[in-house]
């Protein structure tokens, strides 16, 4: 039989099975470049401000991303426990997205305005201060580091040729904004923004 020919040549086998999967990845891939749905950005969603931006660098920095994910799935139980399901729109914007794959916090796509300023900076410095069975881990050094002004144009530049829409008067000022700021206050501006792009859906 035929398949006998594939099924005793192993690098024929090999050469086979990748292609295969290289014809489906392009068929499920290809497409959703060409999607206005998935490459434009939803109504209401504007790039981070400067000092979001510092704060979602910190973000990964610290690997918030391994604990949390900023992706709400389209089922009942995510969508009563965390708002309406992520849309595409909303991240377009991000790079890197930070959908993230596990939850050993909970999911912080909508997590803007949900806690004052005051909670997350305790938060960050002791979790268990405000949640006495947090497991997460304390980032009190985060409070005293500055932010580095000099590279966040830099970053806008970058972000700008991948393109997120900066103006050149954004980047202009950009440095002046994050000035003498420090990460925490950086952070806790990019996590209260999440999700605010749409308040109807919260």
């Amino acid at each position: 039989m035929k398949h006998d020919i594939i099924e005793k040549r192993v690098g024929l086998l090999a050469v086979l099975i990748a292609l295969v999967i290289s014809v489906g990845g392009l068929v499920e891939i290809v497409p959703l470049y060409f999607s206005a749905q998935l490459t434009k950005a939803s109504p209401g969603v504007v790039p981070l401000t400067a000092l979001q931006l510092e704060g979602r660098d910190v973000y990964v920095r610290e690997g918030c991303y391994l604990c949390h994910t900023q992706m709400i799935r389209p089922l009942r139980g995510e969508t009563a426990r965390y708002g309406h399901y992520s849309m595409a729109g909303e991240s377009v914007y991000d790079h890197p997205f930070q959908f993230g794959s596990k939850r050993t916090g909970p999911d912080l796509a909508r997590v803007g305005g949900k806690y004052s300023d005051d909670w997350l900076r305790i938060h960050f410095n002791n979790p268990r201060d405000v949640v006495p069975e947090s497991n997460m881990p304390a980032f009190p050094w985060l409070a005293r580091d500055k932010i580095d002004a000099s590279i966040t144009p830099r970053k806008m530049r970058a972000l700008r040729s991948v393109g997120v829409p900066y103006t050149d008067e954004q980047i202009a000022r950009s440095s002046a904004e994050v000035e003498g700021q420090t990460e925490v206050t950086a952070l806790i501006a990019y996590l209260q923004n999440l999700g605010l792009a749409f308040p109807t859906l919260n």
